[in-house]
């Protein structure tokens, strides 16, 4: 028993083993670090919305299928001349030798082309669908690719901030230590120990900014496709591009997926009025029929058709729906390229204005704030100069390097809005 029991325990960790093994075949582990093309990789791949969304395209191929049926034929089987209101003559005998059977076999024959129109339909409003997931696609790029120059972004804010207050921690070691010396007065070194609180308060909000950038970006890539203290690899910076305008707006016409769905819009609207008018036809539906009766070697086969006479009900109403139908998808295509148009324009003028915003910082504004900072704590430290000067030297270059940064992330967004409103990368 006991060998019995030890064969048991280790064919079931064998198999605990290979299950587990399979699991995480099938789960990728989380990963720790990521750069920008990882993380739109990742969200393409495993964002739970896109895939769901993806999954209507099954459906609407599904939706071919039943389209494409043919309709099924009718068997109908009777038997006549039951004594209903005398059961006790119906027994084995009135069966076999009195009662009157029939058996009659039905078929709808489809005319006006319906089949292959409602084959079209279905097939252009799968096109349509996979344009729409298409359009999901393009949309989640640019949210993933946003988000991720929001976690550069508080990164690059939070090391300022450290810095920033390591700095001025110095100058209040150096405050204190003149205090002591009695060449700085006990109100002014208040001053510069209070200002030390913002700096402390820079550093914390830069974390908190950094952990909520990071947790928007993790929902886009996917909860566990990443581990919980992942980071990202990359920094901010000025990428020189080259493109024009009408490169973007030609680019635009020709990928946009949200314009190519409402092309294809149009298609499937007049596919649907083609339905309609095809279903004016009136279908004809054709019966044979056998029957004999059990009293004597009569047998008797029947054919006959039944088809409806159009003369109220011409499917007036659902054609006259679909041609307006048709009308309205073509407003909205027009609509859709005009959105297209103004889109790249909109796009291509918000990356100008912030490339040369940033242009503008690195022409000399960075360098002029960390020099004034320089010199003013220079001259502090020795006692030469004021505390007023200090501190606004402190602010101009905190809020200079805030806003530079700040433009950097906008200018990077610039350039990947363009990729977006284009429709595919043109710019690399």
């Amino acid at each position: 028993m006991r060998v019995r029991e030890r064969r048991s325990s280790t064919l079931a960790l064998a198999l605990a083993a290979t299950l587990g093994a399979a699991v995480s075949a099938q789960t990728p582990a989380p990963m720790p670090r990521l750069t920008m093309d990882d993380a739109v990789r990742l969200a393409l791949e495993r964002n739970q919305t896109l895939r769901a969304q993806r999954l209507t395209i099954d459906e609407s191929k599904a939706d071919e299928i039943t389209a494409g049926l043919k309709p099924n034929p009718s068997l109908s089987l009777g038997v006549d001349g039951l004594a209903v209101f005398s059961p006790s003559q119906i027994d084995f005998g009135f069966l076999s030798d009195s009662a009157q059977y029939s058996a009659g076999l039905d078929y709808l024959f489809e005319r006006g082309g319906k089949r292959e129109k409602r084959i079209a339909a279905a097939q252009n409003n799968t096109a349509v669908t996979s344009r729409n997931v298409v359009e999901a696609e393009r949309q989640l790029r640019f949210q993933t690719q946003q988000a991720f120059v929001n976690v550069q972004l508080a990164k690059s804010n939070l090391d300022l901030a450290q810095q920033n207050l390591a700095s001025f921690s110095n100058t209040v070691e150096t405050s204190r230590a003149r205090v002591t010396a009695g060449d700085l007065a006990e109100g002014d070194f208040l001053m510069v120990s209070l200002q030390k609180l913002q700096f402390e308060q820079d550093v914390s909000a830069a974390e908190l900014s950094l952990v909520q950038s990071k947790a928007s970006l993790r929902q886009f890539v996917g909860y566990d496709s990443v581990s919980e203290d992942f980071d990202i690899v990359g920094d901010m910076a000025h990428m020189k591009i080259a493109v024009t305008l009408d490169a973007l707006k030609q680019a635009a016409l020709a990928s946009r997926p949200d314009l190519q769905a409402a092309q294809t819009g149009v298609t499937l609207a007049q596919a649907q009025a083609d339905l309609e008018i095809s279903n004016r036809a009136q279908d004809v539906d054709g019966n044979v029929t056998y029957s004999r009766n059990a009293f004597g070697p009569i047998s008797a086969i029947g054919a006959g058709v039944s088809f409806g006479l159009p003369i109220h009900n011409r499917n007036q109403g659902n054609i006259a729906h679909t041609k307006i139908a048709v009308e309205q998808a073509k407003e909205t295509e027009a609509a859709t390229r005009a959105t297209v148009l103004t889109d790249v324009s909109s796009a291509f003028a918000q990356y100008q204005t912030n490339e040369r915003v940033l242009t503008l910082f690195e022409s000399g504004y960075l360098d002029q704030a960390k020099q004034s900072l320089d010199i003013a704590t220079y001259v502090f430290q020795r006692g030469a100069g004021s505390l007023l000067s200090l501190l606004d030297a402190e602010r101009t270059y905190r809020a200079t390097q805030v806003s530079y940064r700040q433009a950097v992330a906008a200018y990077l967004t610039s350039v990947f809005q363009l990729n977006f409103v284009a429709g595919r990368q043109v710019v690399q």
